[in-house]
């Protein structure tokens, strides 16, 4: 697993989601912290906070809320595969990402292309409309 750090295995919270590979710089996931895009079982915390093994970490990462339980603490960033040994997603998070993925795709395809651009006189009439609904 992940090297033993120093200070009886002691981690700030945005030093170890850079590690974990969260975040591509600790400036970014300060910022997520701060922001309120982490929360630390379950509450809002501070970038300073100390990570501890089998905490519950909640990530908004765009359109993903991830839901993650700490196996190991690191103040290293290595490879992907070391990063995810750090850490786990909770079954429930994994369907719930998955079931809102399934919805974003059917939407897209719910909403077909038009079949061809606008002619003129079509152009015309949208912005004939346009302009007596502004009114």
């Amino acid at each position: 697993m992940a090297a033993p750090t120093t200070d009886d295995n002691r981690v700030r919270l945005d030093k170890w989601l850079w590690a974990a590979r969260f975040y591509k710089t600790r400036s970014l996931a300060k910022e997520a912290i701060e922001g309120g895009k982490v929360h630390y079982n379950n509450q809002r915390c501070k970038p300073g906070r100390m990570v501890e093994t089998g905490a519950k970490l909640t990530l908004r990462l765009g359109w993903q809320e991830k839901v993650i339980i700490v196996d190991d603490i690191s103040d290293r960033r290595r490879g992907a595969p070391e990063a995810q040994k750090l850490y786990h997603e909770t079954d429930d998070s994994i369907k719930k990402r998955e079931d809102l993925a399934w919805q974003r795709k059917t939407m897209q395809a719910a909403q077909l292309p038009p079949a061809r651009r606008p002619s003129k006189k079509d152009r015309r009439d949208i912005q004939r409309f346009r302009e007596q609904n502004n009114i």
